[in-house]
């Protein structure tokens, strides 16, 4: 496992995402949802990784929720990133990092693929996102 840090732009909101898999094999993803377009989200996850989340102050983490209101979009209050949202479910707790906020970014990411979800029912956005984000290591924010 090799861990790559990331962070808001004035560090009071920080990840630690830890994967086994090259960087070039990183499944990078660009939601076409009003909110990732606006921030210019590029988004990994592995499964078989972990990604923690973690903040200097917790009055300065914003955790901003849109459409079915099940995920914690998580953006500093302080300078206005979108570092990565984390989805606590029954099933177990899954994230998702911003790859723009990776701490230096790592050269050789691959070219985001363009996802559109609008469409896709609640439980099956649920199912996904349990199979295909990563595992929250604890604790986290």
């Amino acid at each position: 496992m090799v861990e790559y840090l990331a962070s808001c732009h004035c560090g009071s909101l920080e990840a630690r995402y830890r994967t086994a898999l090259p960087v070039a094999d990183w499944s990078v993803r660009a939601c076409q949802c009003a909110f990732c377009r606006a921030h210019g989200a590029l988004t990994t996850s592995d499964p078989a990784g972990t990604l923690a989340f973690a903040a200097r102050d917790q009055e300065r983490v914003h955790r901003y929720r849109f459409g079915s209101g099940a995920t914690d979009f998580l953006l500093c209050r302080e300078c206005g990133v979108y570092v990565g949202a984390r989805l606590l479910e029954t099933r177990g707790h899954f994230g998702v990092l911003n790859t723009r906020a990776l701490r230096p970014i790592p050269a050789g990411l691959p070219e985001p693929a363009l996802m559109q979800y609008g469409d896709e029912p609640p439980e099956l956005r649920a199912e996904r996102r349990t199979q295909r984000w990563t595992p929250l290591a604890m604790p986290t924010l």
